[in-house]
Order: C-alpha cells, then sequence, then structure tokens
C-alpha cells in the first residue's frame, strides 16, 4: 500500500475508532436549479426556487435490446435464424424477445405521456442520433440504462441541453445516471412528467472530461467500440496477425498531425489510457497539475469524474473487510494498540474508507489511478492516486487506444499526447429529484 494511500487509511480507522459514526464526507459545491430556456452557466453554479420545464419538443434515444444487437451481429434474415443461432449459444430466444417487447413497450408508454401533455416527441435509434437531431430537440431522453445515458451525453456538446435518464428495465438494471428506479421508471413516467413540469425538481450540472490530443497522433474520428461489435465477430488470431502489421509498419508522417486538437467526445464517467491487449504492459510519460514528468510501466490509467467515482474508479480501488483485518492485524502487532477486529468494526472502516473515494460529480476535479503500477529500480510511480485539475500523459506504446465512457476508442501510439481538463462549458445539465 502506498504512503498516501496508507495515510487516507489509517485516518479513517482514527475517526471510526475514537468517534462514533461519522457522516461521509461529499466533496464539491451545491448544484443549483435554473429555468430551462437559455440560461447562462455561471462559475457559481446558483440555485433557483422555481426550475420551469417547459419542452416543446422531445426526443427520445432508446437503449439496443440484446434481441437487437444479435440480429444485426449475425445478419439474421429472419427470426427462425436467430432463433437456430441463440440455441447453439444456449441463449433462450423467448426471453431475449419477451424483453426486447417490454422495452419498447415502455419506450411507447414515455412517448404517449410527453405527446399527451402536448410535447412533440420522436423515437431515435442510436444510429440516428445527429447534429440535426440535437438542434432540434429541447429535452433528450435517455430510455435503457447507465451505457445508454453514457452513449447519448457524449454527444451533447451544449450546455443548456438537458439529458434525463429513465430505467425502461428496474429488475435488471441498476441505472445509477437515470431517474430513482424505485418511482420513476419507464411504466411510471406520467408521474415522472408531472413531476418534472409542475417544477419539483433541481437543474444538476456533471463535469465533463475535455480531452486535447496534440503530439504525433493519426488525426482520425473515434471507433464506437458498440457499433464495432456488430461489424465483426471475434476472431482473436485475425486480430493479433493485423495488430502485428500494424505496429511494425513504417509510420506515415503524411496522416499524422502535431497540431493540438479537441477531441469530439467529452468523457463524463472516466478515461482509460493504455495498451489495447491487456496482458501487455502500458508505457507512457504522465505529468499531473503541470508537474514534474514520470516515466511509468503499469496496466494502465483511468482519469474519472465525480459522476464516475462511483463507477470503475471506485471497484479498481475499494477494498474489502478481509483487507482492512489483515492491515489492522499487523498495525496492531507494531504498534501494540489493541484495534479491534470483529466484522462490525471492520465494516466501518471498510465503508469509511470507501465512500471516501465518490466526490460531487459536480467538482471541477478529476480522479486518476495508475493500475497494477510496476516498481522497482529503473521505474516509480510516486502518486498511483490523487486528484488533478489538469493530467498530461505522452505515450510510448505501440497499440494502444485511449477510451472515453467505454464506447469511443481512439489510437494511442508512440508520440501522441493526450492533455484532460474539466471546463465548466462542458458540463452536462441532468436532472435530480430530492
Amino acid at each position: 500500500m502506498n504512503r498516501a494511500l496508507s495515510f487516507t487509511f489509517y485516518k479513517n480507522i482514527y475517526n471510526v475508532y475514537h468517534s462514533s459514526r461519522s457522516d461521509i464526507f461529499v466533496f464539491g459545491r451545491t448544484v443549483c436549479s435554473r429555468t430551462f430556456s437559455g440560461d447562462s452557466h455561471s462559475d457559481e453554479f446558483g440555485t433557483s426556487k422555481h426550475p420551469v420545464f417547459r419542452p416543446k419538443r422531445a426526443a427520445i434515444i432508446p437503449r439496443i435490446t440484446r434481441y437487437e444487437f444479435e440480429k444485426k451481429r449475425y445478419k439474421c434474415k429472419d427470426n427462425e435464424e436467430l432463433k437456430l443461432i441463440l440455441e447453439q449459444k444456449r441463449s433462450d430466444y423467448q426471453v431475449l424477445l419477451a424483453r426486447h417487447e417490454k422495452h419498447y413497450k415502455s419506450v411507447e408508454i414515455m412517448r404517449q405521456s410527453l405527446e399527451k401533455n402536448k410535447i412533440e416527441t420522436k423515437v431515435f435509434s442510436r444510429l440516428e442520433f445527429t447534429e440535426d437531431l440535437l438542434n432540434w430537440a429541447d429535452v433528450i431522453f435517455a430510455a435503457g440504462g447507465d451505457g445508454t445515458f453514457l452513449l447519448t451525453a457524449s454527444k451533447i456538446r451544449q450546455i443548456h441541453k438537458p439529458v434525463i435518464g429513465i430505467n425502461t428495465d428496474p429488475k435488471r438494471s441498476e441505472g445509477c445516471l437515470c431517474l430513482p428506479k424505485d418511482k420513476y421508471s419507464a411504466a411510471n413516467f406520467d408521474v415522472t412528467l408531472q413531476r418534472l413540469l409542475s417544477g419539483n425538481f433541481k437543474w444538476k450540472w456533471k463535469q465533463r472530461i475535455r480531452i486535447i490530443m496534440s503530439g504525433l497522433h493519426d488525426n482520425d474520428e473515434p471507433i464506437e467500440l458498440h457499433d464495432q461489435q456488430l461489424q465483426y465477430l471475434e476472431h482473436r488470431y485475425d486480430e493479433h496477425i493485423q495488430e502485428f502489421q500494424h505496429c511494425h509498419r513504417p509510420i506515415d508522417l503524411s496522416k499524422t498531425t502535431e497540431t493540438p486538437r479537441i477531441l469530439p467526445v467529452l468523457a463524463l464517467n472516466e478515461v482509460f489510457v493504455g495498451e489495447s491487449l491487456s496482458s501487455r504492459v502500458s508505457y507512457y510519460e504522465m505529468s499531473i497539475d503541470d508537474g514534474p514528468v514520470s516515466k511509468q510501466k503499469s496496466s494502465g490509467v483511468t482519469v474519472c469524474t465525480g459522476t464516475g467515482s462511483t463507477s470503475w474508479y471506485f471497484h479498481i480501488n475499494h477494498i474489502t473487510n478481509e483487507a482492512v483485518r489483515d492491515i489492522l492485524s499487523i498495525a496492531n502487532r507494531k504498534s501494540g494498540v489493541q484495534l479491534p477486529l470483529d466484522n462490525r468494526f471492520l465494516s466501518e472502516v471498510r465503508k469509511q474508507y470507501n465512500n471516501s473515494l465518490k466526490f460531487d460529480p459536480s467538482v471541477k476535479r478529476m480522479a486518476f489511478t495508475v493500475r497494477d503500477p510496476l516498481i522497482n529500480g529503473v521505474f516509480k510511480v510516486p502518486n498511483p492516486r490523487g486528484f488533478a485539475k489538469r493530467l498530461q500523459i505522452r505515450s510510448r506504446m505501440w497499440d494502444a487506444c485511449l477510451v472515453v465512457d467505454g464506447g469511443s476508442s481512439f489510437q494511442f501510439n508512440d508520440g501522441a499526447v493526450a492533455t484532460m481538463e474539466i471546463h465548466d462549458e462542458d458540463a452536462l445539465r441532468t436532472v435530480i429529484f430530492d
């Protein structure tokens, strides 16, 4: 355990042991409510007692169901062919079809409710999600789960355009980025819409990461990983042959650029930088807040927002009761202090430490984690985890990628530089119910 992590860990133990159960400290400012129409985004994130929700046009972006995915993936001519393929994979065709129909029934409930309230509504697939659609709609509803919300949010750059997540399958999807599923799932959309129209909500701005690519990099468009799954079946040996050929071909300088450019997508959850093949060591140089540059080797780096601090970042860094017990046992032997090792106390320490990893989505900072850092006589990782306002990574890798929210992947090979920052004007407008 590194020094910074150890300090945080023991500080949490002290707080639990010498005081009653403390409240979870949440970083950040209060995020406000504002009127719906054309307001600007100030530095203060103020409040409004009477938020207004009066859209004239709404767009619904439904998730792609497993049924649709399999049908497109295998280019099935009819349902009988799809059924045969699914049976060979030991997947239940009838179950997938039932879930597909249930999902679109939920989408239809949403559409009818909006139309009933005089809001012109259109349902668009992810492939139809264009700039014209963004300009047409006053509000966008992501109908599905967290994946649908992230895909939808990644395309939206206007700070005044609200995105509202509605869970269409609360029994199978947690939907942390959606409105609370127990009361406001798609099945209860009438209740949700009436609450919005009555102004009984708050606007919430969630910070996003802007990525500026510079150095020697391919000036290419992102690979949409979800679309790639639909286009290519998994042929691992072919992939490795193509990868070898790509990594050993001469660099075509006519197709590369050193001119900085802002990537066309913003990260609501996190950015991952590392080798495409996870079994390979990632080699890069990293600088935090314009500090000294350190050469590092690891399994890659994740950089998250407050929204993403409850997702991948949390699961990388959280600890278990067993880890707490092992560390406290060593601490007891070394210090002579007899801290309790019962499950109740271990759970208190674990919960307080794990909750300290989370921070408010409105806070203007990023959290980073170096995954599985290589530490020896040559390579050091002085800060394997921490916070940053500006983070820069220079690639020393041969087949690396920079992935935004698990959906958009950019080549990030030797010579490419990624600078990550947070700007208020990039924040995403969402809704919360108290």
